[in-house]
């Protein structure tokens, strides 16, 4: 079976990291199912001149955020894992607080269900006590807490390359086989 990979962008910053994974889900063959709130398809307009159209493109499949009833809503749908990217602190708060309000929260709620990779790219500095509570809440469900920080002991050379390398991390952490995150070898004299 085709693995299956939940992408969902919310109103913060990073949608370039979402359309890496997107893009890197297709070269690894995976079947990904894209979740983008309005706040979402206004910031990759903003970041990266991509309307919900062009970024539905992206993936096998795209969900409405109103529409609850799709597959991804349902634990019997299933799926290697789910990575909200970027997540808005409003979206971290709904996930760590339960809320199903809509497609993207009621995924991620069904993700930690079923004991599948929940994995946050959180965007926000800096943190203030309430992101850090909500943060501490998602992991003890078994959210997986992701700040997109950038690695710079494989000396990046664009802001493409640092994209690629959190994408690759976050795939590893998904269970994508596949996935080539630059591995750490130690200092070299």
């Amino acid at each position: 079976m085709t693995q299956r990979l939940v992408v969902g962008i919310t109103g913060a910053t990073g949608a370039a990291y979402a359309l890496r994974l997107l893009r890197r889900g297709r070269e690894l063959g995976l079947e990904t199912h894209l979740i983008v709130t309005p706040s979402g398809v206004l910031n990759a307009h903003h970041e990266l001149g991509l309307d919900r159209k062009a970024l539905e493109a992206e993936a096998s499949y795209a969900h409405a955020p109103g529409d609850v009833g799709a597959c991804v809503a349902s634990g019997s749908f299933a799926t290697a894992a789910m990575v909200i990217a970027p997540c808005s602190m409003k979206t971290l708060a709904s996930v760590a607080h339960g809320f199903g309000d809509n497609l993207l929260t009621r995924a991620a709620d069904v993700t930690l269900k079923e004991r599948r990779r929940l994995i946050l790219m959180v965007r926000e500095t800096p943190f203030n006590l309430a992101h850090l509570r909500n943060m501490v809440a998602a992991t003890e469900m078994g959210a997986i807490v992701f700040p997109p920080l950038p690695a710079f002991y494989h000396h990046p050379q664009s802001i493409e390359e640092l994209v690629n390398e959190s994408a690759e991390r976050v795939l590893e952490l998904a269970g994508v086989a596949g996935a080539e995150p630059k591995r750490w070898a130690g200092l070299k004299p």
